[in-house]
């Protein structure tokens, strides 16, 4: 193959459609832009949000105010005393051991929050913890392990 064999694949291309060549042609007199009207005139001189001098779309719509914070980090959150319910004494808690329960999505990182009461000793690894998750698992006679971002 050479250069001079390379050509678009069949459909790729299309005859340009030249219009006001007249009636034969099938795009004669108006060539296409309807009868008069500001449209059918050269320059088309209508912004693409204009509409005629009615209040545009664009401000009629409210505002979208603040920001959003591209580093905010979205956690699935989980209570104690969730984790008191599902699990057994001595159980090993990992995102993957609660995605296998059905308590977190996948691919989030975990948090756990103090909410609840744990009578039982967990060893319980997540990405964050409250202070209050922190303290009642080690009260338990659990262990906490934070798992790095």
């Amino acid at each position: 193959m050479k250069l001079h064999d390379l050509k678009p694949a069949p459909g790729a291309t299309h005859r340009r459609r030249r219009v006001g060549r007249g009636i034969s042609a099938g795009q004669g007199k108006t060539a296409g832009r309807g009868t008069k009207g500001q449209r059918a005139r050269t320059g088309r001189g209508v912004k693409l949000y204009f509409e005629g001098g009615q209040l545009p779309l664009v401000r009629r719509l409210p505002h979208n105010r603040g920001f959003k914070n591209l580093w905010r980090v979205e956690y699935e959150v989980v209570n104690l005393g969730t984790l008191a319910a599902k699990f057994e004494a001595g159980a090993q808690v990992t995102p993957d051991a609660l995605v296998a329960h059905g308590l977190v999505r996948d691919g989030k990182p975990v948090k756990v929050l103090g909410n609840g009461e744990l009578g039982k000793a967990l060893t319980v690894q997540a990405h964050a913890f409250s202070d209050s998750a922190k303290a009642k698992i080690v009260a338990a006679g659990g262990t906490v392990e934070e798992i790095g971002k």
